[in-house]
């Protein structure tokens, strides 16, 4: 990938140590019928760094309205599930995977509802990229600074189906961050180092 992003070494050295190998994340078995892959996008911008995610469009069978990062299931196209998500993230909102420089993986997580086991896997790319989302899936690109979500965290109760629970949440003004995506990005928050936000 020779056009990847030039992340600073140290960034991208501290980064990479405290994540988990790619192999090692693919051989760890998780709750779930369903294998998916997201990418979790990060840059850095003013100092900080920010990690990207999308909101899904209202009118979607699964997942709807809700905040995740570009990710879906695979298909016999790729190679393995690190392709999976690159090119989930290529189609969801137009980064292409020669612009990713992977640096690891996150603790698989479960979806309650839809089953799934989702594979999160870590990539720098510059800042400033120039973001095509797909207009049949979504609705809007976000990218919030780690020290923002790190300040946005909290415990709520909310209700889905019916059903109350008291969950972790990440709101950033209207923008709420639940479920599978808020568990993922806490276990991001808490891999990084206190200097990188």
């Amino acid at each position: 990938m020779s056009s990847a992003p030039s992340s600073p070494p140290d960034l991208a050295a501290a980064v990479r140590a405290v994540l988990l190998d790619p192999d090692e994340a693919l051989g760890l078995d998780v709750h779930g019928r369903k294998d998916a892959a997201v990418l979790v996008p990060l840059y850095v911008a003013d100092g900080q760094l920010h990690v990207v995610f999308t909101k899904r469009r209202d009118d979607l069978s699964r997942h709807a309205g809700e905040i995740s990062f570009p990710g879906g299931r695979p298909e016999d196209e790729d190679a393995d599930l690190r392709a999976t998500a690159l090119r989930e993230a290529h189609e969801e909102i137009g980064l292409d995977p020669e612009h990713v420089e992977l640096l690891g993986a996150l603790i698989p997580t479960p979806t309650i509802a839809t089953n799934y086991a989702v594979y999160p896997y870590v990539g720098f790319i510059e800042p400033g990229y120039a973001w095509v989302p797909s207009e049949g899936e979504v609705d809007q690109i976000l990218e919030f600074a780690v020290p923002t979500l790190r300040a946005s965290f909290g415990r709520r109760r909310l209700v889905r189906r019916g059903v109350p629970f008291r969950t972790d949440t990440y709101e950033i003004d209207e923008h709420l961050i639940w479920g599978a995506t808020a568990r993922m990005l806490g276990d991001l928050l808490e891999r990084l180092p206190p200097e990188l936000g």
